[in-house]
């Protein structure tokens, strides 16, 4: 979709609102007003404007052409132009013959003339010509023949014309120097005082105060709601928004207001962007796109601004929408920081307020801002009046994956064994960025094999790329293969044999990423509740590779960072956050990092006291110590199916589902039907996102 707006057809207004976009009001009444530029009125061309300043450009070229005289003529005053540039040893060789005519003393500068040509004792022969027409010549006086007296008497002596100018810059310089500076200060404070007297220049920053927002034609907006897959209950928020701005009067008859503005939140890559653009598209009016960054600059006031020139030319564009991405770049809370609130980025901040509350009820603009950090912005930019109305746009469900699938694989030519629906179903987690990431990966998988189509297995390596990153090349020891596939298969029996952990996808040894081996997990269904027994059984799951370690080769291994720092997480909040400790009970500790600025990190006072502090630090070593000594004695119990599943990796280097149910047995919790032999294996076949464990 070209984002440029296209060329209009001779004759018609560039601006002419489509069909089913603004109407006209009718003539008289209160709804008779002027029409804003871009409606239907004139816009004032460039042409226009160039005409309107045509006459002060002619005193500039007075100006510029007065220092141009000024400055060429003195030039040709300098005494370093008078002449032959020679030096002071050939000057002295051609005194000493002698062969001077005259000399002037400028300062340090000597100029003069020879008798007659130069000869080649002093080297001077090329540079004058034969006849003699032009003997002249400069050179530098070095300090110690300034108080050379013999040097005058030698001049005298030999007859020669000697006179001397005031140890000073010529008459052109001294006017140069003494006029030009006053000038350009004077010139320069009228140029920012006249760009300041206008209202549209920018203040006295110039163009550096206009607005960097991109804008989007109607007739450039493609996008519709047809074109964004899910999000149903967004797409139905926002209708009323695009009902609004088609038919405005219909609101305003009964008092209504349409909200100033929309806050879209939610991960990233859910399509918030998306979004704001078929809204656009949707209404068929113009639609300005800026960034949050592109407020902020290194002068103080540009932000500010930048944000009333955005907010000016909407007005004369209504009715349109003002999209804000990553709004938290710029809408952070006050205060937060170490510098106060005199910064510009406050300063921007309380541009936005201003100009929110600023919207006339007749000014048809809708404010859209996305951002994925909605707890870091400032109260004052939430509150009613401003965005009035918060949508979250969360990740897909199962039928919206499928959707969106089904969207990015338009031009995608599927093989008949390719199932979106298969694939979507293994797909939780995965916002509609991933999705999309997900297909063109897959799509690359097969355009490198030659195919013509994309089939199950493209999927299958697509899947392995996104998630567990794409295979290393280095290639491990014997041993350090054993270990890494004892410590994944210490993973993978303890998810196997805990029912509350997620089923086990994959196994594999082969280095991929930042990981040596991975052990991948793929759960069954979206969980919106997470209940204590599941998180211990993660905890033990987490803890089984250096359990594995330790009962083997009787010792652990530094493999096991990266699972102790995700178990230490848990249970950290396990016990300071949900309230899941007897000892502690149902309280909730803040720490310094949930907030989000380094200033309040520094001044705000800790929620528990030190004693409190010790007490849950011990809870949490006594869940932790729990969950080791529970892997201990399962992987005991099993030591025969841990042994069968190492081998088996050392040898094969990567196990699906249906080696792990030939090897162990089904799963625990899992219901032996005559179709649990069929499901698992297209659930492997699937795409998925996992809790997976790596091994680093």
């Amino acid at each position: 979709m070209s984002e440029s707006s296209p060329s209009s057809p001779e004759g018609q207004p560039r601006n002419e609102r489509p069909s089913g976009g603004f109407p006209k009001q009718p003539a008289g009444g209160e709804a008779d007003r002027k029409t804003p530029p871009g409606l239907g009125g004139r816009r004032p061309s460039p042409e226009d404007e160039t005409g309107r300043r045509s006459g002060g450009a002619f005193p500039w070229l007075v100006v510029v052409l007065m220092l141009g005289m000024l400055f060429w003529w003195s030039w040709l005053r300098s005494p370093s132009n008078f002449g032959q540039t020679i030096s002071y040893s050939q000057f002295r060789s051609e005194m000493d013959k002698p062969n001077l005519k005259s000399v002037r003393f400028h300062g340090e500068i000597v100029t003069g003339e020879f008798a007659e040509t130069p000869g080649a004792e002093s080297g001077l022969e090329k540079q004058y010509p034969s006849d003699g027409s032009d003997l002249r010549f400069n050179t530098v006086l070095p300090s110690v023949g300034m108080r050379d007296a013999a040097l005058l008497d030698r001049l005298e002596s030999q007859g020669v014309d000697v006179t001397a100018d005031r140890t000073s810059v010529g008459m052109g310089t001294q006017v140069a120097v003494w006029l030009l500076i006053p000038l350009v200060f004077i010139l320069g404070f009228w140029f920012l005082m006249r760009r300041s007297g206008d209202s549209m220049g920018g203040g006295m920053l110039g163009n550096f105060a206009k607005s960097p927002a991109r804008r989007f034609e109607p007739a450039a907006q493609t996008t519709t709601f047809n074109d964004v897959a899910a999000m149903e209950q967004a797409k139905l928020e926002l209708q009323e928004v695009v009902s609004f701005l088609k038919s405005p009067e219909r609101y305003q008859k009964l008092g209504a207001e349409i909200p100033r503005g929309v806050l879209l939140k939610g991960p990233p890559g859910t399509g918030k962007t998306l979004l704001s653009r078929a809204t656009a598209g949707e209404a068929g009016v113009p639609f300005f796109s800026i960034n949050g960054s592109e407020f902020i600059q290194m002068f103080v006031g540009v932000g500010a601004g930048r944000v009333r020139d955005l907010f000016r030319t909407a007005r004369t564009h209504s009715p349109c929408i003002i999209f804000i991405d990553e709004i938290d770049a710029v809408g952070r809370m006050r205060g937060a920081g170490f510098g106060g609130g005199h910064d510009e980025r406050e300063q921007t901040l309380n541009q936005i307020l201003s100009e929110m509350d600023g919207f006339d009820r007749s000014d048809a603009v809708i404010v859209l801002a996305a951002t994925n950090r909605p707890d870091v912005l400032d109260e004052a930019l939430l509150r009613p009046g401003r965005f009035d109305r918060h949508i979250t746009i969360d990740r897909p469900v199962k039928d919206g994956r499928e959707a969106i699938l089904k969207v990015h694989c338009r031009r995608v030519p599927l093989s008949d064994d390719v199932d979106l629906g298969v694939v979507a179903g293994v797909t939780i987690g995965l916002s509609g960025a991933a999705l999309k990431n997900l297909v063109n990966e897959a799509a690359l998988s097969a355009a490198r094999s030659e195919r013509t189509r994309v089939t199950r297995e493209d999927f299958d390596y697509a899947h392995d790329r996104v998630l567990m990153g794409p295979k290393r090349e280095e290639v491990l020891s014997e041993d350090e293969r054993r270990r890494t596939a004892y410590h994944e298969a210490g993973h993978a029996l303890l998810a196997w044999q805990l029912p509350e952990v997620d089923t086990v996808h994959k196994v594999t040894v082969i280095p991929r990423g930042p990981a040596l081996g991975v052990t991948q997990l793929l759960p069954e269904e979206e969980l919106y509740h997470v209940g204590e027994s599941r998180l211990h059984a993660q905890l033990v799951m987490m803890l089984g590779g250096r359990s594995a370690e330790k009962i083997v080769f009787d010792e652990y291994g530094a493999g096991a960072e990266d699972d102790l720092r995700r178990a230490t997480s848990i249970a950290r909040r396990m016990v300071g956050h949900w309230g899941m400790s007897e000892r502690i009970g149902p309280v909730a500790f803040r720490h310094a990092t949930d907030q989000p600025f380094l200033g309040k990190e520094y001044h705000e006072q800790r929620e528990f006291s030190e004693e409190t502090a010790h007490v849950i630090d011990q809870e949490v070593q006594v869940f932790l110590e729990a969950a080791s000594q529970r892997a201990f004695q399962m992987l005991n119990d099993s030591r025969e199916s841990l042994e069968q599943l190492a081998e088996a990796l050392v040898e094969q280097e990567e196990l699906g589902r249906e080696d792990l149910e030939r090897l162990l047995g089904p799963p625990a919790g899992a219901e032996v039907t005559s179709e649990s032999a069929v499901a698992p294996n297209d659930a492997t076949n699937g795409v998925g996102e996992a809790g997976a464990t790596d091994r680093d």
